[in-house]
């Protein structure tokens, strides 16, 4: 019995098959991101303050261990539905450029969260796109496309503190 045959059955969860998402799974991902954003929603402020600095978070109120607890179960949600479509090697990447390019121009938590959800979509379509016409695999494009959208922020930041 060959050794090296069974690589393809695996190869989809290492590098992902963006395309290949069927109905059921985008309704999944539809309820995840409602109930993600209802999560954040009612518990905006006290993420904030729990990121900030965890005694002061306890000295508010806030239960830091629940919210702790449902924010982990949340990413990995996450993380569980969309492995297949992204690929192990390229979820790192997509949760990290979005959040680090955010930060480069971003004033505030406010405008850090939402710069992170337009980097997120906008580099996830355009890289479907440049995909589907350049005929090239989908899950790296998109980590192309945040790469570059986190070098364009990043030289804007240097620009700005000149």
């Amino acid at each position: 019995m060959p050794l090296g045959g069974n690589f393809n059955k695996y190869s989809s969860y290492l590098v992902g098959d963006i395309l290949s998402i069927s109905t059921a799974e985008i309704v999944y991902l539809f309820i995840a991101f409602i109930v993600v954003g209802v999560f954040w929603y009612f518990t905006f402020n006290k993420l904030n303050v729990l990121s900030i600095n965890q005694t002061l978070a306890k000295s508010r109120g806030v239960n830091t261990k629940l919210i702790d607890n449902i924010f982990a179960v949340l990413i990995a949600i996450i993380v569980m539905i969309s492995i297949r479509w992204i690929g192990i090697l390229l979820i790192n990447s997509l949760l990290i450029l979005p959040a680090a390019s955010s930060r480069n121009i971003a004033k505030n938590m406010r405008s850090y969260h939402l710069f992170s959800v337009i980097f997120s979509v906008f580099s996830g379509i355009v890289g479907l796109i440049i995909s589907y016409y350049y005929n090239i695999p989908t899950g790296p494009m998109i980590v192309i496309i945040s790469g570059i959208i986190y070098f364009i922020t990043f030289g804007l930041k240097r620009l700005v503190k000149q």
